[in-house]
């Protein structure tokens, strides 16, 4: 008669794959049209993209092998100041007016790999100036869409990213309207679009943050509450990305870590978490996500410290 088997019991880690997330059909857009760039002959050498084309680094690096050179840096006007000859790749977050005249002063060939959501967002603030429109526009400082889209009348749009901005705002003009960044999140900026509407009352608000954020935002405010912890895949440049870190947090009580790939997961994130939720940025590369998401569930959670 054979004893009692004495086989450890090995448990996987259950992986909640939040959906949708990862790559928008903007960012996309993007890579695919700098690829075929690259592969084109008729576009002159050297080929640059004018920033990070979205932001994650391995969408960058994946650039790089096709010889496609990245300028960094948070201003578009200089850094076409390093560009002497060639091909020019505005990125999907845009670029304002001055930055498109200056290229083509120089001779440069360009090629606009503009969200489609961003050239609306462009659109619509040349349409309200002209017609004697005062915009606020809320956004991040610092982020490449919001240079570009101020770019297009800076005399009339005034960028605002908190509600001390909004409390500064004095016009003197009934002509008011309000839009968004297309990436940042609706609860970021419900609050300062209601105190605009206090302030303000008759403002036209044209509220552009894009569906894939929004859907991204919506599924990961849901579906993190059934984890114990979510992983957030994304750059930490990604504007979206962070912000899918404080949706979970702040709208599913979850704690959320944001995570360049498998090798900046810290296993003391997951100590005692039986259920990990993954979602991932817009401008994510989805081979990025699909290794954390194999790295979880081949994960023994016996092996956590504890």
């Amino acid at each position: 008669m054979s004893g009692p088997c004495r086989c450890r019991m090995v448990f996987t880690m259950e992986v909640i794959k939040i959906s949708p997330r990862g790559y928008c059909y903007g960012v996309v857009d993007a890579i695919n049209l700098a690829k075929v760039v690259a592969k084109d002959p008729k576009y002159p050498r050297p080929i640059y993209v004018l920033g990070m084309i979205v932001h994650n680094r391995h969408a960058v690096a994946e650039l790089e092998e096709y010889g496609i050179v990245t300028l960094d840096g948070e201003n578009r006007l200089e850094l076409l100041d390093r560009i002497d000859a060639g091909t020019v790749i505005f990125t999907a977050h845009g670029v304002s007016p001055q930055v498109v005249a200056k290229a083509k002063a120089k001779g440069l060939t360009t090629v606009d790999a503009t969200c489609p959501d961003v050239t609306r967002t462009h659109e619509l603030v040349r349409d309200l100036a002209s017609r004697g429109y005062q915009i606020i526009y809320v956004g991040k400082r610092g982020h490449p869409e919001p240079e570009g889209v101020i770019g297009e009348a800076p005399h009339h749009v005034h960028l605002v990213e908190t509600l001390e901005d909004v409390e500064r705002l004095e016009f003197d003009t009934d002509k008011l309207a309000l839009t968004t960044q297309t990436t940042l999140s609706q609860w970021d900026t419900q609050a300062i679009i209601e105190r605009c509407v206090e302030r303000f009352p008759g403002i036209e608000v044209y509220n552009e943050i894009c569906l894939a954020t929004q859907q991204r935002q919506e599924a990961a405010a849901t579906q993190a509450k059934e984890a114990d912890v979510v992983l957030v895949v994304g750059d930490e440049r990604s504007n979206n990305s962070n912000r899918l870190v404080q949706v979970v947090r702040e709208l599913a009580g979850r704690p959320a870590y944001l995570v360049d790939s498998v090798e900046s997961i810290n296993p003391e994130w997951l100590r005692g978490a039986r259920k990990v939720g993954v979602t991932s940025g817009s401008s994510t590369p989805t081979y990025i996500t699909r290794a954390v998401i194999k790295y979880l569930e081949e994960l023994d959670p016996e092996a956590v410290p504890s």
